[in-house]
C-alpha cells in the first residue's frame, strides 16, 4: 500500500477536505512555494499547504483595503485563532478549512507555531507603517515575516538523524528566509513605493543617493541605484551561502524543496543584478519553465552536494 493511500485512510474526511482547500489556495496563489512543495511526500506537502494557507491569509489582511484599524483587529482575530489551534481546541468539523489542516499537521509534526504569531507581528509592522534605518532594524522585520516561516517550516521537514551540525538548522532555516525575503524586496521595490512602503535602510538608501524612494521608473540625477541594488545583492548573497548549510540537515526530498524554492529566488537575484533598472519598470519573475527546471535541480540534490562539499573543505 502507497504511503498516500494509508494517509488518507486514517485521516477523517473532513481534515482531507481541508488540506484539499489549503492545496488549492497554495496552487493558485503560491506562485515560487508551490515548485518546491511538489517534491515533498504527501504528508508533508499537505502540511505546508496548511502553513501556507494561514500565512496568505495573514499576508492578504495586510495587503488589503481595509482600514487600518480593521486590519489590526483581524490579524487579532486570527492570532485568537491560532491560540485555539495551539491548545487542541480546533475539531475536525469545525467550519475553518485552513484552521482545520493546520491543526491536524500540528499534530502530526513538532511544528513551533510561534513562528506563525511572529509574522503576524510583523504584518503589523506593516500596518504600522515602520522604516528602517539599518540592516539590523529591517532584520527584526525579515526575521518575523520570513525567517520565522523558514522555522516553521523545518517542523516539517525535519532534520535527517544523526546529521552533524542539525542543532544549528533553525539558525539556518531562519538566515535562509532573510535572504529570500531581501530577494523580495529588492523585486517589489516599486510596487512598495506604490504602496507608501519603503524597506530598503534609510543608511543604505542615503549612502546611495536614493533618500526620495522609488515612485519613478527614472531615478533623480545624482542617485547610484546600482550601486545600491550591487550592495544589497551581495549582502542576499552571503545570506543564502549561510542558509544553504541547511540543504545537508535534510532528507533528499525535503532539501529538493528547500533547493527548488530557494534556487527560484537565487535565479531572480542573479536577474536583478544583471539589470537592476528592471525592477523599476515591474516585476521581475521567471518563466515557468526556468522554475521547473530549478526544481528537477533540487530534487537531483546536486545544490545540497554542492554545500556539502564547501563544508568539507572549510573543515579541511
Amino acid at each position: 500500500m502507497s504511503r498516500t493511500v494509508e494517509f488518507d485512510q486514517q485521516t477523517p474526511a473532513p481534515v482531507l477536505a481541508a488540506y484539499s482547500y489549503c492545496e488549492t489556495v497554495t496552487g493558485q496563489q503560491a506562485r515560487n512555494f508551490a515548485y518546491g512543495i511538489r517534491l515533498l511526500p504527501t504528508a508533508k506537502r499537505r502540511a505546508m499547504s496548511a502553513v501556507y494557507a494561514f500565512s496568505r491569509r495573514v499576508d492578504d489582511i495586510g495587503d488589503g483595503t481595509l482600514a487600518p484599524e480593521v486590519k489590526a483587529q483581524r490579524l487579532e482575530e486570527t492570532r485568537a485563532l491560532l491560540g485555539r489551534v495551539r491548545a487542541g481546541e480546533v475539531d475536525e468539523d469545525d467550519t475553518d478549512p485552513v484552521a482545520v489542516a493546520l491543526a491536524h499537521a500540528a499534530g502530526r509534526f513538532p511544528i513551533p507555531l510561534g513562528g506563525l504569531d511572529e509574522l503576524i507581528d510583523g504584518v503589523l509592522m506593516d500596518l504600522r507603517g515602520q522604516t528602517y534605518e539599518t540592516w539590523d532594524d529591517l532584520a527584526v522585520y525579515c526575521r518575523c515575516v520570513a525567517g520565522a516561516i523558514g522555522r516553521v517550516s523545518l517542523g516539517v521537514f525535519g532534520t535527517e538523524p544523526g546529521a552533524r551540525g542539525a542543532d544549528r538548522a533553525p539558525e539556518y532555516a531562519d538566515t535562509l528566509g532573510l535572504a529570500l525575503q531581501l530577494t523580495n524586496i529588492l523585486r517589489d521595490v516599486r510596487e512598495d513605493a506604490a504602496d507608501g512602503r519603503t524597506y530598503l535602510p534609510a543608511e543604505d538608501l542615503a549612502k546611495f543617493g536614493c533618500a526620495d524612494g522609488f515612485k519613478s521608473p527614472v531615478m533623480p540625477a545624482g542617485s547610484d541605484f546600482e550601486g545600491l541594488v550591487h550592495y544589497e545583492v551581495r549582502r542576499a548573497r552571503a545570506l543564502f551561502a549561510e542558509g544553504y548549510r541547511l540543504l545537508p540537515l535534510l532528507d533528499r526530498r525535503s532539501g529538493a524543496c528547500v533547493a527548488a524554492m530557494a534556487g527560484i529566488y537565487r535565479r531572480l537575484l542573479d536577474r536583478i543584478e544583471r539589470e537592476p533598472q528592471a525592477v523599476l519598470r515591474g516585476r521581475v519573475s521567471l518563466p515557468g519553465h526556468e522554475k521547473a527546471y530549478v526544481a528537477v535541480r533540487g530534487l537531483s540534490g546536486l545544490d545540497a552536494r554542492t554545500v556539502s562539499r564547501a563544508a568539507l573543505r572549510r573543515r579541511a
